[in-house]
């Protein structure tokens, strides 16, 4: 495994981050983001973290709304019986839904703070090395939220901060008012970037490595849509039959010219087409680590072994060549029409 700084702070972490997503899958209350058919439940994830901390995988990532929970329970549970703490790197999420009451989501303190307790006991953990805002919440003051999140660090309950998938203006904001304010600033920015969704070159990647804020980007592999298995007639996985929410960011024909590229490449290098798609954004400026999950033990083998894959300029050129812009996914953004209230 290779390693890096997470962005301008002291803390090294693995190149490959264990997206924890994909554990928990229990019934859950139907407000929660429910059972799509394709988690890994408590068992079957053992191995997992297993083969996580074996390969040298230190940095983990849950967040409070998978499975109502569960993926958090999941994750502690196993990180706390086959690591030691500090020789790992936590990070979970606020935000989401986690009840049926009206403040039982969002980024105002009361939320916050309530939301930090309950993932710390869930985790059974006295604190995350990683706590990320997972959405913009246009109702929360900025100011509200920054303030309750620099409390969590100085209450020792929190060592970092991060957010995740946001305008790029809204995260400039952010920094410079933490800044002002003498708050904690956003360390790390998780945001949706892949060969088939590269929008965010435009401002946020450029923001992030000038501030020196750690990339560590979510569906590296377009949810499973850059491995191989997605058909234009229809996908041959469990999950691709039943993520709704794939549909809805890729799928489109330019999408699968970009998915054919990165096959022809892998026939060509004789390794996997998840491989190539995965090396391509450990290799791109600014990334420290790809947030990477699996369903099944040989797909984690599988993506660990790209941390050694070397793209050349042609491939990387080849794989390239198809994207066309994309609208905005991944993150709702208002119009500057709704934001003056027109």
């Amino acid at each position: 495994m290779q390693f890096t700084t997470l962005g301008k702070t002291g803390t090294t972490v693995s190149r490959l981050c264990l997206g924890c997503m994909s554990y928990g899958g229990a019934p859950v209350p139907n407000w929660a983001l429910g059972t799509r058919g394709w988690h890994v439940n408590k068992e079957d994830a053992r191995e997992h973290f297993k083969i996580a901390l074996d390969a040298g995988i230190n940095f983990f990532d849950t967040a409070d709304v998978y499975s109502a929970g569960q993926s958090e329970e999941i994750t502690g549970y196993y990180l706390n019986e086959m690591a030691r703490r500090d020789h790992i790197v936590v990070a979970t999420k606020v935000q989401g839904v986690m009840g049926p009451g009206p403040n039982d989501r969002g980024l105002s303190r009361k939320h916050i703070i309530a939301g930090c307790e309950n993932s710390l006991r869930r985790l059974q953990m006295d604190y995350v090395d990683l706590y990320q805002i997972h959405r913009w919440d246009f109702n929360a003051p900025v100011e509200e939220t920054l303030e309750a999140l620099d409390s969590l660090v100085r209450a020792g309950k929190v060592r970092y901060l991060g957010a995740s998938s946001m305008a790029a203006w809204q995260f400039s904001k952010a920094l410079y008012m933490a800044k002002e304010n003498g708050w904690h600033r956003f360390r790390a920015m998780q945001n949706h970037y892949n060969l088939t969704y590269r929008e965010e070159e435009r401002e946020m990647i450029p923001l992030c490595i000038d501030q020196g804020v750690a990339l560590i980007p979510w569906s590296p592999l377009a949810r499973g849509f850059l491995t191989g298995t997605r058909k234009r007639e229809g996908g041959l996985t469990q999950r691709s039959q039943v993520d709704t929410f794939a549909k809805d960011l890729y799928y489109t024909e330019n999408d699968f010219q970009i998915a054919d590229a990165v096959v022809a490449v892998a026939e060509n290098r004789g390794v996997s087409a998840a491989q190539v798609a995965l090396a391509w954004v450990l290799q791109a400026p600014g990334m420290t680590s790809p947030i990477v999950g699996a369903t099944k033990t040989e797909q984690l083998k599988d993506l660990i072994a790209a941390v050694d894959l070397k793209l050349t300029g042609d491939e990387i050129a080849a794989v390239e060549k198809p994207y066309q812009p994309h609208a905005i996914r991944g993150h709702v953004q208002p119009s500057a029409r709704s934001m003056l209230g027109s």
